[in-house]
């Protein structure tokens, strides 16, 4: 593995799986394969679970994690090629990623959308110029698009419980998607990754729901079912996704904020007593009633601790390369 961005970089979804929790059955097994190797985790937008998880990820590699939040410490970059720099901007990519790439063997890059033009976003011009100008691996910690490290995740935590309470052969899992309301626009990063990851595995039947005017971008979603009937798409679901994101056509708008969708327990009640997950921070009782978020159906603690296993088999693959 060369980067982590999206699933694409990742030669098998279960491989990588396994490899989390055997990271987290022996968590210090790997110490060595990261002694001498320092990683930069570079911050343009705030984090908590992210940022933690990949640093303790790192320790029990024997790596050295450098946190720089680059929107409160660094100077403005600017990210446009043939720019002319007489603007707020002090530095260019181009200057300062070689540089970081000669202090670090690992880059670690956090970056929100704008959420105003859709095209700009959808670039992954932060990202990409990482890549192109630093010269070592580059990790996402959540791009414009995409939240890799959070999908992979969300996997190990499907992958976890379907461990502990196996199906008939023949039988196969329902995952649901869920939009969910929210108080302010929120990008579609992590129902973008989501998507793509259960999409790309294809070993359980998903189902994305939400409300018409919230259609995601279809290349991450051809391999789901769309349905405008939340009450529809739970039955017989094996596990619930909940998330908000805003449009994507018309961008970054809010078109309803219909509390009806709030996942509760009687809306429930039409699944396989199914596993609520949620990537957090969740605004309770508006995306999700406190009664679900405090059932043991609720998984979203598991998978917040999964998020140091992500990170760890992440860095494990990409140190053996280097």
């Amino acid at each position: 593995m060369q980067n982590f961005i999206s699933v694409n970089d990742v030669v098998g979804i279960n491989a990588l799986v396994d490899q989390a929790l055997k990271c987290k059955a022996n968590p210090f097994s790997a110490k060595e394969l990261g002694s001498g190797k320092r990683m930069g985790l570079l911050f343009f937008n705030p984090s908590l679970r992210t940022r933690i998880s990949t640093q303790v990820a790192a320790t029990n590699l024997g790596m050295e994690a450098i946190v720089f939040n680059v929107d409160k410490e660094g100077w403005a970059l600017e990210f446009e090629e043939g720019t002319v720099m007489n603007g707020t901007t002090v530095e260019h990519i181009k200057d300062a990623a070689p540089v970081m790439g000669q202090y670090f063997d690992i880059l670690c890059i956090r970056t929100f959308p704008a959420l105003k033009n859709k095209e700009a976003d959808y670039a992954e011009t932060v990202i990409n110029q990482f890549i192109k100008y630093a010269g070592v691996p580059i990790v996402s910690l959540e791009s414009a698009t995409l939240h890799p490290l959070q999908s992979l995740a969300d996997m190990i935590t499907i992958k976890e419980i379907m461990n502990q309470h196996p199906l008939v052969e023949g039988n196969q899992r329902k995952i649901v998607l869920t939009w969910a309301p929210h108080v302010k626009a929120l990008p579609q990063c992590v129902a973008n990754s989501f998507a793509q990851w259960v999409g790309a595995w294809g070993e359980a039947e998903f189902v994305i729901t939400h409300p018409k005017g919230y259609e995601l971008d279809d290349r991450f979603t051809k391999n789901a079912t769309i349905l405008y009937n939340q009450d529809e798409a739970l039955k017989n679901a094996d596990f619930v996704y909940v998330k908000n994101w805003s449009a994507v056509h018309d961008y970054g708008k809010i078109n309803t904020d219909d509390h009806e969708w709030m996942l509760t327990n009687k809306k429930l009640s039409v699944t396989n007593s199914a596993k609520i997950m949620h990537c957090l921070p969740v605004r309770r009782n508006v995306e999700l009633s406190d009664e679900v978020l405090d059932s043991e159906n609720s998984l979203v603690t598991r998978q917040a601790g999964n998020r140091v296993w992500a990170a760890q088999a992440v860095l494990s693959e990409i140190l053996k390369t280097i």
